[in-house]
């Protein structure tokens, strides 16, 4: 018998050829020479000015302690999501986000638009905090970027992609 944690990390049983433990499509080429240019000019610094700092989640703040996995508030911003009337590239779009990790990656799946729409970051870790990776836009896969994170906390992670950002917090 496997523990509940044990089938969170397990890729998905439905289609072995997934590597993420949603489902979900995969992010394609998460390592690719976009992630790593991006990654070699994007260095995040903890700080309490950053626009992730102040607590914003509308959720449950007493997430788990000591680990990044399990469920978050997400929020991003940098670009238009055209299905949205009056969105603009200011203007934070939130919604509700979970973390699973598999080995040395970090999957992160989240949703904006009332949950209409929805993004997956596979990310590997690269020391302690780091986080670099790619997104794509499920709901349009060929929207894909490079993104890398900032694990804050247990309870912040601080995410720039080439055009904003994609945050977290519980």
């Amino acid at each position: 018998m496997k523990s509940e944690s044990a089938n969170r990390n397990v890729v998905s049983e439905n289609d072995p050829a997934i590597r993420n433990p949603f489902g979900v499509m995969d992010v394609p080429n998460p390592n690719d020479d976009d992630v790593t240019q991006f990654a070699r000019n994007t260095v995040p610094e903890e700080s309490a000015a950053d626009e992730n700092a102040k607590p914003w989640s509308a959720g449950n703040t007493s997430g788990p302690r000591g680990t990044i996995e399990g469920e978050w508030s997400s929020r991003w911003k940098g670009a238009a999501d055209p299905t949205i009337p009056g969105d603009a590239p200011d203007k934070w779009k939130p919604g509700q986000g979970e973390a699973r990790i598999v080995g040395d990656r970090v999957y992160l799946l989240f949703d904006w638009d009332s949950g209409k729409r929805r993004g997956l970051i596979e990310a590997r870790r690269e020391g302690p905090r780091r986080l670099v990776g790619k997104y794509i836009n499920l709901n349009n896969p060929e929207i894909t970027v490079p993104w890398v994170g900032l694990m804050v906390s247990d309870q912040r992670i601080d995410g720039y992609f080439t055009q904003g950002r994609v945050d977290f917090r519980r």
